[in-house]
């Protein structure tokens, strides 16, 4: 199972005008003599397992335990099993509720309040974050496709 989640790149303001203008979440880097924008991407994959380690989950979301521990009081859907210990552990289909929330949360901005409305009301979003990641996915191969073109012309 590949699940996209959350990395950052850097790009020049060149390469940026010709992204589209459906990349969200960029702020303005100054470094003194050229702006570059990041622009934060889902790009990690998790392995295919069974059941993953909260510590597994935070890496891959890039979030600390305690934000995935949060999350999982706040949000009913989110139901990791517990051993003896306590200790929790996700199962793919959490990883799927959790990657929903990240999204609405995140990338949205949406308060906890309105994700957990959005969640309730919106049968959908699961099917829209799933094609958001599919997108972005593509997008991410044809500009490596155009600038490995574009490398070729130069030389």
């Amino acid at each position: 199972m590949k699940i996209l989640i959350q990395a950052k790149e850097v790009f020049p303001l060149k390469t940026l005008s010709k992204l589209s203008a459906s990349c969200r979440n960029f702020d303005k880097v100054d470094n003194g003599r050229s702006s570059k924008i990041k622009i934060k991407l889902m790009k990690i994959n998790l392995p295919d397992k069974l059941y993953y380690s909260i510590g597994e989950v935070a890496k891959a979301f890039d979030v600390n335990t305690s934000l995935i521990r949060y999350w999982e009081q706040e949000f009913p859907i989110i139901k990791p099993k517990k051993n003896k210990k306590g200790n929790r552990y996700f199962t793919p289909e959490d990883i799927k509720n959790l990657q929903i929330i990240y999204h609405l949360v995140k990338e949205k901005g949406y308060t906890l309040d309105g994700a957990k409305i959005a969640l309730t009301t919106n049968s959908k979003i699961s099917e829209t974050v799933t094609l958001i990641d599919r997108l972005e996915f593509v997008k991410a191969e044809l500009l490596k496709l155009k600038d490995s073109l574009t490398e070729k012309d130069e030389s």
